[in-house]
């Protein structure tokens, strides 16, 4: 595409340039999603949100474009995630009997209780419990919905971690206790389930290369990663509820 005076423009230019960073994107997010996550939305997304990058970019703003497209893309690509609600309902159902199972077995033996105790509790077995973990892959420690109860119109638990509502509700949960207690809740997991979370959150390996690390399959560490989540979403429920932050 060029403009009246022969020149390319240079809007189609960075277009062009910056397509390989939404694939590279993509491929990063779509290795911690759910099978049922497709890269080429993803894709789309990202693309998009390239394009609202490149038309939107100022050199004012004081940061190199491609810092700044990455961040365009990144969020274009969560939008596109939480409008598809790519995580079913019965999933999320099946987390919340996770979290509920582990937080009481926890409260009754004093320890954080063994996968098997786990599945006794839910009246399934080893293995039918191992596949509700995979179901439950991509499974999220905080919601947008978390932080209020539609049904009952009560408090949930996370609004009260949040002082001040008037801006974002995640930024101010990084910005508060919320953030201390995560580090106290991490660091009660089991310590093979902590070392999963550093190498996932902190080194930013995908699932198959955890598993080359831990040597265990891929399919393992999505079990074990549902798992820790189910385990922290317990441990931060009880802490906000029992005063402790």
């Amino acid at each position: 595409m060029y403009t009246m005076n022969g020149k390319m423009d240079q809007k189609d230019v960075q277009l062009r340039q910056h397509a390989g960073l939404v694939k590279r994107l993509a491929y990063q997010l779509k290795a911690k999603l759910p099978p049922s996550v497709e890269v080429d939305d993803l894709v789309q997304a990202g693309m998009m949100g390239l394009l609202d990058a490149v038309n939107k970019y100022e050199d004012s703003h004081g940061a190199q474009f491609e810092t700044y497209a990455a961040q365009r893309i990144r969020g274009a690509m969560l939008d596109e995630l939480r409008s598809a609600d790519w995580l079913p309902r019965s999933a999320r159902k099946n987390m919340r009997d996770v979290e509920t199972a582990i937080a009481a077995l926890e409260q009754k033996l004093g320890r954080q209780p063994s996968e098997s105790e786990v599945a006794r509790h839910l009246n399934l077995s080893l293995d039918d419990y191992y596949e509700m973990l995979d179901d439950c892959g991509g499974h999220q420690l905080v919601y947008y919905e978390d932080f209020h109860d539609g049904e009952s119109g009560n408090e949930h638990f996370l609004d009260r971690f949040v002082k001040d509502d008037s801006g974002d509700p995640i930024r101010g949960l990084l910005e508060g206790d919320f953030r201390e207690a995560l580090i106290e809740a991490i660091d009660s997991l089991p310590e093979r389930e902590k070392m999963l979370m550093g190498l996932y959150y902190e080194q930013e390996l995908n699932l198959k290369e955890i598993g080359a690390v831990m040597n265990v399959s891929e399919s393992r560490v999505c079990q074990l990663h549902s798992q820790a989540i189910g385990r922290l979403r317990a441990a931060l429920k009880e802490q906000s509820w029992t005063g402790v932050v």
